[in-house]
């Protein structure tokens, strides 16, 4: 009963707004009841009613459908820990990684040669050896669930560049992460640290530019329309881009999606053919404004300080740890110093391991700064509305309404309930605002 009538009220707010919008377009001003009228429409507006009508807006099956999928997507967390654990202890149980190690060796003398041998070796064992869970998860499970159009062909060609693309930047990581073991045995799980950040700072700025291309097509934006009212909040913004480009994102899913990124001449805004077909241009602007968010707040140099930190902690645990381990099982995994190539696979359980107990932290510290974004974009956009529409869009493979313990441990996003009712909680301070409140 309470519903319908706040759904009730939600009306008379929507209609009292399109009253007054027409009455600007008139010569005759309002009269003071109308104008008293719209006032107490702006005072009755409820953002919690106006959210749960917008919640409303999905179907029951739709939604127990994204609730699975997502849901679905708790247990992926501990498979793929699970997973890559298991392969990591096989390499060294079994002596594989030993051997990998010796036969590198045989290659050539020189040592950045032999690491950069071995990560190969490392990164395509483990690749072949989960590549059923990979199936599984990234095509079988995406196109049950509706969220995926490519064909495997397409699909397992994506991987083999992903892989590609892993051997060269992690393989050029690998050797300089070991070329400071074994130059500086007492401090190298500090400058380890430093080292890792330095490079993971370097691949962001680059990937947009010299790696996404590889897995997609980029061009320029030609509608004004669209195109325009993009780049005028943009430099409303501080943002000098001179273009927007699109990413054909439709090739590989349904999803919607977009970013802003680069520095120093270098800024690109971007957003995939999925918003273009799915979106009007009012929640084209608003997820703009969002991506524009994160690059205006400096969330990438903010989220590189905070990733420092957890890699100083990851590294001082690996080298606590690592020893421990090499002094207990050394001698059966043949493998008996930290800069021996053979202990990579205990480094890499390790570090894995840390980062699994920290998911809270990293995802609530992610879904933090998808909120100010959120907030940034509703206020450079204007668009609460198409806000919300937008985040029901997302409902697609997003539970839209999580207990909040669970949105706390398991979404690295503001939840859909968070996120609308955000923009609704915008819109009723801002009429108030345009009536005099």
């Amino acid at each position: 009963m309470h519903r319908n009538i706040a759904f009730l009220a939600f009306i008379a707010v929507c209609i009292s707004l399109f009253s007054a919008a027409a009455l600007k377009g008139q010569v005759t001003p309002p009269t003071q009841s109308e104008a008293n009228s719209a006032v107490s429409a702006a005072e009755h507006f409820d953002p919690v009613a106006a959210t749960n009508a917008y919640l409303a807006k999905v179907p029951p099956d739709k939604r127990a459908k994204s609730d699975a999928y997502f849901e679905g997507g708790y247990w992926l967390i501990l498979w793929d820990f699970l997973a890559s654990s298991l392969v990591f202890i096989l390499l060294l149980g079994t002596g594989w990684s030993a051997r990998m190690r010796d036969w590198a060796e045989r290659v050539t003398r020189f040592k950045p040669i032999h690491t950069f041998i071995y990560w190969t070796e490392f990164l395509v064992f483990i690749s072949v050896l989960t590549f059923p869970l990979a199936v599984y998860e990234g095509f079988i499970r995406e196109h049950k669930y509706g969220l995926a159009t490519q064909t495997f062909g397409p699909w397992l060609g994506d991987q083999l560049k992903g892989l590609a693309v892993g051997v060269v930047f992690g393989g050029l990581l690998i050797m300089a992460l070991y070329g400071v073991v074994r130059r500086l045995p007492r401090t190298w799980w500090i400058w380890g640290a430093v080292t890792s950040l330095a490079f993971l700072a370097f691949f962001a700025l680059i990937a947009p530019v010299f790696v996404a291309p590889l897995f997609n097509k980029y061009t320029r934006l030609e509608d004004p329309a669209i195109r325009d009212p993009i780049l005028s909040m943009a430099r409303a913004n501080g943002i000098s881009a001179k273009d927007v480009f699109v990413q054909d994102a439709s090739r590989q899913s349904t999803r919607v999606s977009a970013f802003v990124t680069g520095f120093l001449g270098t800024e690109r805004i971007v957003l995939n053919d999925n918003l273009l077909k799915r979106c009007s241009v009012a929640e084209i602007e608003s997820v703009m404004g969002h991506e524009m968010g994160h690059y205006v707040l400096h969330h990438a140099l903010n989220g590189l300080i905070f990733f420092g930190v957890i890699l100083v902690l990851a590294f001082a645990f690996l080298n606590r740890s690592s020893e421990w381990a090499l002094k207990r099982w050394g001698d059966k995994w043949r493998t008996h110093s930290l800069g021996d190539l053979a202990s990579l696979p205990l480094f890499a359980f390790l570090i894995v391991a840390f980062l699994f107990v920290l998911t809270p932290i990293d995802n609530s510290y992610s879904r933090m700064e998808e909120y100010e974004a959120d907030i940034f974009g509703l206020n450079a956009a204007r668009q609460p509305d198409a806000e919300a529409e937008v985040d029901l869009k997302l409902a697609d493979y997003r539970k839209l309404d999580p207990g909040r313990l669970e949105e706390i441990i398991f979404y690295d996003h503001p939840s859909g309930r968070t996120r609308i009712f955000a923009a609704m909680r915008w819109k009723a301070e801002h009429l108030g605002r345009q009536n005099g409140r």
